[in-house]
């Protein structure tokens, strides 16, 4: 589904002897429940261990959902800066953030907090909770540790509210969904990798 290099998102916590992500799920709706699951599997591997590269990578043999199945695209990575949402904030701090934005003009969420779209690593998604008693602390299955944010699926990578992330390289009315993946409707899939050993299985998030 996705592969990345250690060149290319230096933030991402590869194991040592490694350089090369990738990573893999299965197109069916499983995705959205089954966390730390074998439906999304991790595989670290050095670069230079990948012989040869397939002109046409197989495709699956079956797909239960076909939103699941990215279109085929070449990745640009940019390193952009973010800040934590309200509720990653000390108290005191989001109170004060809130009554500067209280207008509505600057949009703290929307414009500065939590870039949307596809992304890797970065502030977790700032609707991660699985009560109402506050945000969730997503653990490994196998040693329990926090998991970190890994990789981020978004249904979009801006929209109205968050139209000042719209890269720049891209015209008014460009698509803001490239890669045509849609995880229920319109959710942001989330996977979160394993501080302690990023080899165990991610927890995976619906949002």
């Amino acid at each position: 589904m996705a592969q990345l290099y250690a060149r290319d998102v230096p933030g991402l916590p590869f194991p040592e002897g490694t350089d090369l992500l990738q990573v893999l799920w299965c197109p069916f709706i499983d995705i959205e429940d089954q966390s730390g699951s074998e439906a999304v599997q991790l595989r670290w591997r050095r670069a230079a261990d990948v012989a040869e590269v397939l002109v046409s990578p197989p495709e699956p043999a079956y797909v239960g959902t076909s939103e699941l199945v990215p279109l085929p695209c070449v990745l640009h990575p940019e390193q952009v800066l973010e800040y934590p949402a309200a509720h990653d904030l000390d108290p005191e701090l989001a109170g004060r953030i809130h009554r500067w934005d209280e207008d509505g003009a600057t949009g703290y969420r929307g414009a500065l907090s939590v870039a949307p779209g596809w992304k890797a690593g970065g502030w977790a998604a700032p609707f991660t909770f699985r009560d109402s008693g506050g945000p969730a602390e997503l653990r490994c299955a196998r040693c329990s540790v926090v998991g970190e944010p890994l990789l981020t699926c978004d249904y979009t990578e801006w929209n109205g509210e968050t139209e000042s992330w719209r890269p720049v390289e891209e015209a008014q009315g460009a698509s803001a969904t490239p890669t045509e993946v849609t995880v229920g409707s319109g959710y942001t899939l989330q996977f979160y990798a394993c501080p302690a050993d990023p080899r165990h299985p991610p927890v995976t998030v619906l949002q």
